[in-house]
């Protein structure tokens, strides 16, 4: 998350998902710290997040993925389909978790380990509001990682489709997204502007109805190309 400032902006209103109300308290308790940062309500499973969800609008919803009843899953799939979808960081204990693939594969924005420090809880739900992706390129390089090897044929071809589907510098762009580099980084090594780099990082998500980079990157896993060293 470097390069992003954690300058205060426009309030975002979030809503916090957990089974355990401790846990809750204390999520609830450390974004009230900041003044940008509005809790506008708690739910205690799936199916009361998405109901708050519906009700309150919120920006970003922090879920938890193990709950009784409606898991963190399957509500930020359902979260995500809806037009006008809040931000979805999911809460885990592991931070290398095939559920947490999962959900970043829904289009979660990242994943926070839920003893994040209280400074570092706020900037992330502010990045999520601003649709950035809450996964340093190291995590998300791990989180590649853990899954390797796992790919099947059927998904490797589908996969290898769909970048085909993308311009020669698109598809460029999308192997350094896999690789887990910022627009900067992409930009240096291109020998092109961050505009364009961000230009070609919208026609990819254009192109392959994908949300966020951190699905690119899966479906550069998927495909078994090897990101550029």
């Amino acid at each position: 998350m470097a390069g992003v400032t954690d300058t205060p902006g426009p309030t975002v209103d979030v809503l916090v998902v957990d089974d355990d109300p401790v846990v809750r308290f204390g999520l609830t308790m450390m974004l009230r710290g900041a003044p940008d940062l509005r809790v506008v309500a708690e739910a205690g499973d799936g199916a009361e997040a998405i109901e708050l969800a519906g009700r309150h609008a919120p920006h970003v919803v922090l879920m938890d993925i193990r709950m009784p009843g409606t898991d963190g899953l399957t509500a930020t799939e359902a979260l995500r389909r809806r037009p006008g979808a809040p931000q979805v960081v999911v809460l885990t204990t592991f931070d290398a978790d095939e559920h947490v693939l999962r959900a970043l594969r829904a289009g979660a924005a990242g994943f926070l380990l839920k003893d994040t420090p209280p400074d570092e809880l706020v900037l992330a739900v502010r990045h999520a509001a601003q649709g950035r992706p809450v996964l340093s390129p190291e995590v998300t390089r791990r989180l590649i990682d853990h899954v390797a090897g796992s790919t099947q044929d059927s998904t490797r071809n589908a996969a290898r489709h769909r970048l085909g589907l993308l311009a020669d510098r698109e598809r460029a762009v999308a192997l350094e997204l896999g690789a887990g580099r910022s627009n900067a980084e992409i930009a240096a090594r291109h020998h092109i502007s961050v505009a364009t780099v961000k230009t070609h990082v919208s026609a990819i998500l254009t192109k392959l109805d994908l949300n966020n980079r951190v699905q690119v990157a899966l479906l550069v896993h998927d495909a078994g190309i090897s990101p550029p060293a």
